[in-house]
């Protein structure tokens, strides 16, 4: 059978919104369907997703994610997935599980691999090798390597998920999703719930592959500028090989409640935060099962009408409310068959829960009567169109992000372009409002206030619960333990044994020899080139790079942090914040962020720290970053303007909420992200720049927050004397750096405007500030109410005076990769760990993330010399190495994005031939470049400054073994 007679075509259009051809297939010997999008975009993008609704709590979806990529028939490693990352130059690889779907996503601007990365994705989910395990390894397992010692549970998932239930926002989540579809697979956790993932058995895991991992079940998406009969072609090779099934069973819809609910759960706290003001709780609706692209564009906009920016009625009455701490909630999501809407309030008094949803109502029931000024529904329509026609996705792949939308109405049978266009849609919503019909008034009264199908979650902290969740895994441990006999302990031995044994095992080598890969030859020599060219704006510095951006204009204004006495380091983020969300002496901040809705693409403000390469000294740059079309740029340039000129600093309230949402979003940041506050702290007492980033960004800030939020109230003359001199010192043309992106044509419309602009900030002389660090003293155990560890060591090698070759960071990526994921994940259970070594300033850190070890894992950072002294090193494995080395610096970028990276390599003193030789020493790099980097991975073990953020029974553990290895830091 032909190619053409294999595939059904059944729809053949052009998206004009894409510039794209679409043509959607079935299989017809598997019943598999198939996207196909054409166009000019070279960053190729391939997904297959399947329908994956689970019937229980046990994580089996999420399970199955991680298993089918630890070997297929075809490619028998144990570990495929990350040898890809090894070997290749890839810009997406992954795999992600939602509520009711699986997909397995990956992308590449080079044809060859990525007819390899399918190809191999293809094998992994339809011919997957499931043995036992690897439901042991990455779901979850009995533990035991003596007889003698203390049951416990592992497995890569059951640690992650450990990990997620510490969040209370995933807590938050979870129980809104949970209370509003009690009856369909939405009330059950796809990622799975430590409490019931041991319940999951082999056969039920198979099973589940067997029935969902079908092509009858299949979703099958390609899009780029490669060959579309191709693509037919590599499919048949696998789809021919099934023969079509009757489709698994729609997902269910969930009834409609009779009237709203109420749901009550707890979270984790410490001791010391008992009787504060930590309960979170939000209002949860169910909407409909809705397709209509119009009505799911009018309610996107209602969305961010609501809640889309601190100016929005909503989002103000909550937080003018003083009745939380900061806004919670996803707004308006339709990524599940039946769409949600939900909002809330973080950091309230739980008492105060009634309280809350009456205020939502209330605010709802306002707004339907009287609805939203015509300024408002204008700049939140701006902002939609402006993100539509942008089409930004930053580093995630268009092609990807493109396939989710399809996936939205596609997965229910629904048809998959309709998501792609855009047109239609917003020309229908700005006709209605051109009619003035009051669309959002209407959409606020049908699907929020006359809907009953409401639930109100209060996620309510208990210092006890910890324990309790502690304390019923080691009950559920000892009654396992209490009913094995000698012969089941002697079993469960050996099978402890066996897996480790398994793990610690090399895969053969003309087993890793199947894994298709590039070869340094067919890799470009030359390194990427980014135009960049230093001009002047008036008498200030402009580093201008010609790209093609589609109209839009991507500008930095980049003042000097150094320009700040060092006690006002730490305010510098608050007053980037500041900038859009104060308001000016003409406008208050409602107006301003409006009117910066209605004329530009956004607006905000960042902060860097870095160093110098070729002098070593460190920098730090206060960054405004505006986007418009050329014809905005004027009305870019005024708010840009007044927001730099006319800042109002005088208004404590605002003030107040702007500080104490980002303590809020700091500490909501510790559970998912504490591998990097670790490394952060750890690196602090080694570079300068370094602990200028953690003073602003780290653990340092969130003591900072606290004590201004105190400030603000006890001592409002004196935070504002502060903010008046941050004002004074940063806004100075003598320290700018403009940074625009934008074609030529573009540039010579804005160059007299930008010209006119810079000339009206003031400008005076400053001494750069001295930031300074010591390392001295034991390392930091910071403790935070978590059931898992983020372990972190960093050393500074250039302060040791160590050399290290052009292709170290190729090194430290292979081991990531290689050694510390077989050591911390594959064996430890953790969910990641990796090493970085950062040329700039020397430093080089290894970090573990949701571990459930601390001590093992600091002797894994050990052992890095040692292992690369011992491990063997054949031309393949340093070729894979190069290649993926490679594929990370050759990462596929947007044009904002490469603007951004030119800025930062001028700032760095990064120039293209410094970048050329570091390119030309990895790809002539050797086994000697991999025994060189030892010294420097003993350097870890030796003079390494370790931090971890973790529990505080792992840290005093820790301590009692190794005395006075960490010094304990509460945080939370």
């Amino acid at each position: 059978m032909s190619i053409a007679d294999a595939f059904v075509l059944l729809r053949d259009e052009e998206i004009e919104e894409l510039k794209t051809r679409a043509r959607l297939y079935r299989h017809e010997r598997s019943g598999a369907e198939v996207l196909s999008l054409e166009n000019d975009d070279e960053n190729k993008c391939f997904g297959v997703t399947f329908r994956t609704p689970p019937e229980d709590h046990t994580g089996i979806a999420h399970i199955l994610e991680h298993a089918v990529l630890c070997g297929s028939a075809k490619y028998p490693v144990k570990k495929p997935f990350f040898e890809l990352i090894k070997s290749s130059v890839k810009t997406f690889l992954n795999a992600m599980t939602y509520p009711d779907k699986t997909t397995y996503p990956v992308a590449s601007t080079n044809l060859t691999d990525f007819y390899h990365l399918v190809d191999v994705y293809l094998d992994a989910v339809f011919f997957p090798k499931l043995g036992p395990e690897v439901l042991k390894q990455e779901g979850w397992h009995f533990a035991l390597p003596t007889k003698d010692a203390p049951l416990k549970f592992g497995g890569v998932v059951f640690n992650e998920m450990k990990g997620q239930y510490s969040s209370p926002d995933y807590l938050l989540y979870r129980a809104g999703i949970e209370a509003i579809f009690p009856d369909t697979t939405y009330g059950v956790s796809s990622g799975g719930n430590p409490q019931y993932i041991p319940e999951l058995t082999y056969e039920a895991f198979q099973q589940f592959h067997a029935t969902l991992y079908h092509p009858s079940n299949a979703r099958i998406f390609f899009y780029g500028d490669d060959d579309p009969e191709q693509r037919l072609t590599l499919l048949a090779a696998y789809l021919d090989q099934f023969e079509a099934l009757a489709s698994p069973p729609q997902i269910g819809l969930q009834t409609r409640f009779s009237e709203p609910r109420t749901v009550e759960q707890t979270y984790a706290v410490s001791p010391e935060e008992q009787g504060q003001k930590k309960g979170m709780v939000t209002l949860n609706w169910m909407l409909d099962a809705e397709q209509n692209q119009t009505r799911i564009l009018a309610l996107d906009i209602l969305s961010y009408l609501l809640i889309g920016t601190p100016a929005a009625p909503l989002y103000q009455a909550l937080m003018d409310s003083r009745l939380g701490e900061s806004l919670t909630g996803s707004g308006y999501y339709h990524g599940l068959l039946q769409h949600t809407f939900s909002v809330g309030l973080k950091g309230i008094d739980p008492a105060q829960a009634a309280t809350v949803e009456t205020l939502i109502v209330e605010t709802l029931t306002s707004l339907a009567d009287t609805g939203f000024d015509d300024d408002q529904i204008a700049a939140a329509l701006n902002t939609m169109e402006f993100a539509l026609r942008e089409n930004n996705t930053g580093s995630f792949p268009r092609g990807l992000s493109l396939m989710l939308r399809s996936l939205s109405t596609w997965l229910y049978e629904g048809d998959p372009l309709a998501p792609l266009r855009y047109e239609v849609p917003l020309a229908e919503v700005k006709a209605m409002l051109e009619r003035r019909e009051p669309i959002f008034q209407q959409l606020i009264r049908a699907h929020l206030l006359e809907n009953s199908h409401r639930v109100r979650v209060l996620l309510r902290p208990d210092p006890e619960h910890a324990a309790r969740e502690a304390a019923h895994e080691q009950a559920r441990l000892d009654a396992a333990r209490a009913s094995m006999d000698d012969a089941t302990l002697e079993r469960l031995v050996a099978e402890t044994q066996a897996l480790k044994a398994l793990q610690e095992q090399p895969d053969a080598p003309e087993e890793l020899a199947k894994i298709p890969t590039l070869h340094i030859a067919d890799l470009d020599r030359q390194a990427k080139q980014i135009p960049s060219e230093l001009r002047t704006a008036g008498e200030t510095p402009l580093l201008y790079h010609d790209l093609f951006t589609n109209g839009v204009i991507y500008l930095d204004l980049a003042f000097d942090l150094r320009s700040l006495p060092t006690e006002l380091l730490p305010l510098a983020p608050i007053f980037a914040r500041m900038l859009t969300e104060m308001g000016t002496t003409e406008e208050d901040f409602v107006r301003l962020l409006r009117r910066i809705g209605r004329h530009t693409g956004g607006i905000g403000a960042t902060v860097m720290t870095a160093n110098h390469l070729p002098t070593g000294d460190y920098l730090g740059r206060f960054t405004i970053r505006g986007k418009a079309t050329v014809a905005q740029g004027p009305q870019l340039l005024a708010i840009l303007q007044d927001v730099l000129l006319k800042l109002r600093l005088d208004d404590p309230e605002r003030l107040r909420q702007i500080v104490t949402k980002s303590r809020v979003a700091k500490e909501s940041g510790l559970v998912p992200a504490g591998n990097a506050y670790a490394r952060k702290r750890s690196a602090a007492r080694l570079e300068p720049s370094e602990w200028a980033d953690e003073q602003m960004a780290g653990i340092s800030s969130i003591f900072f927050l606290r004590e201004l939020e105190q400030r603000i109230q006890a001592d409002w003359p004196g935070v504002l004397a502060q903010l008046e001199a941050l004002r004074q010192h940063l806004v100075n043309r003598s320290g700018l750096l403009l940074n625009l992106t934008l074609d030529e044509a573009g540039y010579r419309e804005l160059a007299p405007q930008l010209a006119e602009f810079t000339a009206a900030l003031p400008s005076s002389n400053y001494t750069p500030a001295i930031w300074s660090v010591s390392a001295a003293g034991p390392g930091e155990g910071l403790i935070i109410p978590a059931r898992v560890n983020y372990v972190a060591q960093v050393v500074n090698l250039q302060r040791l005076g160590l050399e290290v070759g052009g292709a170290a960071g190729m090194v430290t990526r292979w081991l990531s990769i290689g050694y510390l994921l077989d050591r911390i994940r594959v064996q430890g259970g953790a969910y990641s760990a990796g090493c970085s070594y950062d040329r700039t300033s020397g430093l080089l850190a290894a970090t573990s993330y949701r571990d459930p070890n601390l001590l093992k894992t600091l002797q894994v950072y050990a052992e890095l010399g040692d292992f690369l002294r011992s491990v063997p090193l054949d031309d393949q494995t340093v070729e894979r190495a190069i290649i993926g080395a490679i594929g990370d610096l050759d990462a596929y970028q947007l044009p904002d994005a490469k603007g951004t990276s030119a800025f930062l390599r001028h700032l760095c003193g990064v120039s293209d031939a410094w970048r050329q030789q570091m390119r030309e020493a990895i790809l002539d790099a050797s086994a000697a470049d991999f025994r060189a980097f030892a010294e420097a991975a003993d350097a870890l073990r030796e003079h390494g400054v370790s931090c971890v953020v973790g529990s505080e029974e792992t840290i005093l553990n820790a301590n009692r073994e190794r005395p006075g290895l960490l010094t304990p830091v509460k945080v939370l």
